[in-house]
């Protein structure tokens, strides 16, 4: 009687049965230790950072979210806010813990969760409850776990192999895309194969170019070498013009012997192209514009400033949005919730050049949003006295008076007038309305 054999998984089978010890190790040994087999390439979060594509993505990433202002503002009533001193701020924004500062702290996070889709920051207590230090813990060392009656928590292994948990609450925890809303899942292993061909071809172009630009070369002789005639051949082969400083040397062959390469340029074997591809891969993964990853091929002085901007909006906010809901969730009290928050500014990146910055500043002082110190500090410039003031102009009426205006139930100097504005917003409403009343007012 044959035994019944389904390819995929018999093959599976006869892997895994075949002995593999430490002495004579398979194929799926050295994956299981994250070790390469041979010339395979094995990718984890940290071999990734091996490719620079991803190196450089990263980095972006993390280095743009670090160096983002976060202040703690107040909620005012009826409405706005007002910037405040607080605990939180100066951890988010000085000192996190005694072993780093803030910028590192955000960098460090960023990067976790940019590689394993989660970052966590076990959150220290002093006796009165209040938060005193956040400490970064490498993804790799944290469970997700559940008590008997479904609450969760958090099960760390430390460095030197020992585990404790943290509760729930004392979990500064910020997941990337999931399924569950609980954890986030790995980009690096979700898009492995691209980094995998990203990594193969920097290692074929390092072999490639190992012993220099004339390698793959044939050596022909007409006779027939005896052994030690080929020993000694090969060996001044190698000494006199093996290796990439040995390159483009005058070669000297004896007995009729005649030389001849035999290499494929990288460019027939689309080499560079392969190369390029897998850059805009990884930089599509991770919503990088690819003039930011020094591709400028397809950039230009009209659309890298739009592209720059579009990186701000659709690449750093929604991680921007993950740290604020974080931090306003687990950093601050539920009294405190209903009048504090953080959030990070970025006006600084989106406000474009400076033609535009001037008519955009103009058209915000002229209609009365932005003072004259408002429009300093974005610059960051220093307020200046009596710059507080805002301004608005004097020929425009309230638009729930317009109607009792034209019926010619107001005059026009009481439509203005408002029963707040002084002498000189009275002369000017005067004026406005021997205009409205030229142009078609109620009694034209």
């Amino acid at each position: 009687m044959k035994t019944l054999r389904i390819p995929i998984i018999s093959r599976w089978l006869e892997k895994r049965s075949e002995s593999s010890d430490l002495s004579n190790p398979k194929r799926w040994l050295y994956n299981a230790l994250g070790i390469p087999y041979g010339n395979s390439i094995v990718v984890t979060e940290r071999s990734a950072m091996r490719s620079t594509a991803v190196l450089t993505c990263v980095r972006i990433l993390a280095e743009t979210v670090a160096s983002l202002p976060l202040p703690v503002y107040k909620r005012l009533k009826p409405r706005g806010r007002e910037r405040v001193s607080h605990p939180v701020g100066d951890l988010l924004q000085r000192r996190p813990n005694p072993r780093m500062t803030a910028f590192t702290f955000r960098e460090t996070m960023m990067t976790h969760i940019l590689l394993w889709g989660n970052c966590y920051a076990e959150i220290e207590y002093d006796g009165k409850g209040d938060i005193k230090a956040l400490w970064p813990i490498p993804p790799h060392r944290v469970e997700h776990m559940e008590t008997e009656a479904g609450d969760p928590f958090f099960r760390v292994t430390t460095s030197d192999g020992k585990q404790h948990n943290v509760p729930f609450y004392a979990m500064f925890h910020i997941p990337g895309l999931g399924f569950d809303g609980k954890k986030g899942i790995s980009v690096i292993q979700w898009a492995k194969r691209s980094i995998e061909l990203a990594l193969a071809t920097e290692q074929f172009g390092a072999d490639f170019f190992e012993n220099g630009t004339n390698v793959g070369a044939v050596a022909t002789h007409p006779g027939t070498l005896t052994d030690e005639a080929f020993e000694r051949l090969k060996q001044s082969l190698r000494e006199k013009y093996e290796g990439l400083g040995k390159a483009h040397r005058l070669m000297l062959l004896e007995e009729g012997m005649t030389f001849s390469k035999n290499t494929i340029p990288p460019n027939d074997a689309q080499f560079l192209e392969t190369r390029k591809f897998q850059i805009l891969e990884i930089a599509r993964i991770f919503r990088v514009p690819p003039h930011m990853m020094a591709d400028l091929e397809r950039a230009t002085f009209s659309n890298i400033e739009h592209q720059s901007t579009d990186f701000i909006v659709h690449s750093v906010r929604p991680w921007l949005i993950r740290w604020e809901q974080t931090i306003n969730w687990k950093l601050f009290s539920e009294t405190e919730q209903q009048r504090l928050f953080a959030e990070f500014l970025i006006e600084g990146y989106l406000r474009g050049d400076s033609a535009a910055r001037a008519a955009f500043y103009k058209e915000m002082f002229n209609i009365g949003v932005y003072s004259q110190n408002d429009i300093r500090e974005k610059e960051n410039e220093n307020p200046i006295p009596g710059g507080d003031r805002y301004f608005a102009p004097l020929n425009m009426i309230p638009l729930d008076l317009l109607d009792e205006y034209y019926k010619g139930k107001l005059a026009p100097k009481e439509a203005l007038k408002g029963g707040d504005n002084d002498e000189g917003e009275q002369e000017g409403a005067e004026g406005m309305g021997a205009a409205g009343e030229s142009a078609g007012g109620p009694e034209g």
